[in-house]
């Protein structure tokens, strides 16, 4: 009895059967039926889109408005057998990007309340704040309030790298500041400094940051202030762009151009590598273009406006001109189905999950918001092999969209934990989930 119970709640994700083996990859979706939608998403299903596959633009409707709400009391993410998921911090303003400080601090961005009806659209600015939540504190905790009233925190990086980083690092929409931390704080001992300044704001707020290996380099990640330059070119003058700078913000370069909105990014550990996730542009149809994520190239172009996914051209740019003709568009690593909107990115650097995770990527995909029957809300795992991704990727956590179609919960930030867990955070829920593999049970 005790065997078919457990059975029948793993097989409807509210409990893992933890040591379990894990499933063999079954076919890959390929062409059209890698596109699909939310009711064909399952821990364990794996997809595949090429260039080949591409619709014309235009070949498909139009627009579903997602109507977020309350998470339904028997609603519960949907895991693969042998892994776990629990809510570690309930109750954050739009939680964000999270980072682990040298002593399992972790880190959690929150770009603040939004904005109350009819003063316009989005997020109160210098609401944000950036908590802590301390590993192994008893439940019900709140966490500590590290800084507060800043301007829609996202990007977080501690600076110099290893035990005794003397920063942290914070993308904020219109600038890059560093606060001074020393590991144990719980509150900022020194207001921000501005780091990099001149940012524009636009629709596109988040700002990511990462070092390098070696601590010389600052990224930068800036997405674009319009869907495709729909104002010309003069508001996009430094967006659509990863920047590198100096540690201390001089030396400001451009490390790779026409990404139309580069939210996260990330080390390959093996590597060192730069990876990012991208949002596309909308308005080409249901199923165009494919956001994406992919290794960053130095001195590439990856298209916006110009070009989408290669040499597919964009008529709708206005003013400007490509600076690579459309047969030297660098094409990205893995596509993802369109309108998915994959944010937070993380290698799997940890010692807990099976050994066949090692190096691969996870990808927070937040979710789409207009395409016609909707698509993303998931985890999804990139496979890596030899430091290539293969261009497969598989759905690794769901069940965030309830049967009606209504949405409880959009994956944002990944990170891993000091003890190999990956934890996500959901900014639809205000939540903090961690998945995390296990013993076998007796």
């Amino acid at each position: 009895m005790r065997t078919s119970i457990i059975a029948a709640l793993a097989a409807i994700g509210l409990l893992s059967v933890v040591g379990a083996p894990l499933h063999a990859q079954d076919a890959t979706l390929t062409g059209a039926a890698a596109f699909g939608d939310w009711t064909k998403d399952a821990p364990g299903v794996w997809r595949k889109i090429v260039v080949a596959d591409l619709p014309k633009p235009g070949a498909s409707p139009g627009q579903s408005l997602s109507k977020l709400v309350e998470r339904p009391p028997d609603a519960q993410p949907h895991v693969l057998p042998g892994f776990s998921v629990t809510a570690v911090a309930t109750g954050l303003m739009r939680p964000r990007i999270m980072r682990p400080a040298p002593n399992g601090d972790m880190f959690v961005g929150e770009i603040g309340m939004p904005k109350p009806a009819g003063i316009g659209v989005g997020i109160l600015v210098n609401t944000g704040r950036i908590s802590i939540i301390r590993p192994g504190a008893p439940a019900g905790t709140r966490p500590a309030v590290f800084a507060e009233g800043l301007d829609r925190p996202f990007g977080m990086a501690f600076y110099p790298s290893g035990p005794n980083p003397q920063y942290l690092y914070v993308g904020l929409t219109t600038r890059i500041v560093r606060i001074p931390y020393h590991v144990g704080d719980l509150k900022a001992s020194g207001p921000p400094e501005t780091i990099v300044d001149g940012i524009l704001d636009g629709v596109h707020f988040t700002r990511d940051v990462l070092f390098s290996r070696d601590g010389k380099t600052l990224f930068v990640s800036i997405g674009s202030s319009t869907n495709v330059q729909d104002n010309g070119p003069d508001p996009e003058v430094g967006k659509a762009n990863i920047l590198a700078f100096n540690p201390d913000g001089t030396g400001r370069r451009v490390y790779a151009a026409g990404l139309r909105n580069p939210v996260n990014m990330a080390l390959d550990p093996r590597t060192n590598d730069v990876w990012t996730s991208v949002n596309e542009r909308d308005l080409l149809g249901d199923d165009l273009p494919p956001d994406y994520v992919t290794k960053v190239h130095q001195g590439a172009f990856y298209g916006w406006p110009y070009y989408y996914i290669g040499d597919h051209p964009d008529s709708r740019a206005k003013g400007g001109t490509s600076p690579v003709p459309g047969d030297q568009v660098t094409i990205p690593d893995v596509l993802i189905q369109p309108h998915s909107a994959p944010l937070g990115i993380a290698f799997y650097t940890g010692k807990q999950f099976p050994s066949e995770y090692q190096g691969d990527l996870f990808v927070a995909l937040h979710g789409s918001w207009n395409r016609a029957v909707r698509t993303g809300y998931k985890i999804v795992r990139v496979k890596i092999r030899n430091g290539q991704a293969t261009g497969e990727y598989e759905d690794f956590v769901t069940g965030f969209v309830a049967p009606s179609g209504d949405v409880w919960g959009r994956p944002v930030g990944l990170t891993v934990a000091p003890d190999g867990a990956l934890l996500m955070s959901d900014d639809g829920s205000g939540t903090i989930w961690r998945i995390a593999y296990g013993k076998s049970i007796s």
